[in-house]
């Protein structure tokens, strides 16, 4: 199977405490953090495309450009929705959409390039 564009993933999550700007350090409202909310749209765009990958791939998150529309509180579930709209080579891109349980909290456009996950780990790993 390979990575086309119309592909679409989604991930959910309830939001709890450790969720909130306070707990994560990124504001000091109980509120859904921003933070949290990008690592769920990655979430959803990984979910788009991993039963195209091959077992030796992965994907990784090169840019993520988003929008935090409307705060959500603590006991809510939020969805986040993503949809393949570009392939080039190993780069692909996307668009994406979060949701609470009143409506649209945010949008983001998202790219990941295409790795073998061994090479990566062993490049990355050189550092140390």
């Amino acid at each position: 199977m390979e990575i086309t564009v119309g592909m679409k993933g989604e991930a959910t999550t309830l939001v709890e405490k450790e969720d909130t700007a306070q707990a994560v350090g990124s504001g000091s409202l109980l509120v859904y953090a921003t933070p949290c909310m990008a690592a769920l749209m990655e979430g959803a765009a990984c979910a788009a495309i991993e039963e195209a990958l091959p077992q030796n791939q992965t994907s990784v998150g090169t840019a993520l450009n988003l929008e935090h529309t409307s705060a959500t509180p603590v006991g809510l579930e939020v969805r986040a929705e993503a949809e393949v709209t570009a392939v080039e080579g190993k780069k692909i891109s996307f668009a994406i959409t979060a949701f609470d349980e009143a409506g649209e909290i945010g949008k983001a456009t998202h790219t990941r390039v295409l790795v073998n996950s061994e090479r990566f780990l062993e490049k990355t790993y050189q550092k140390l």
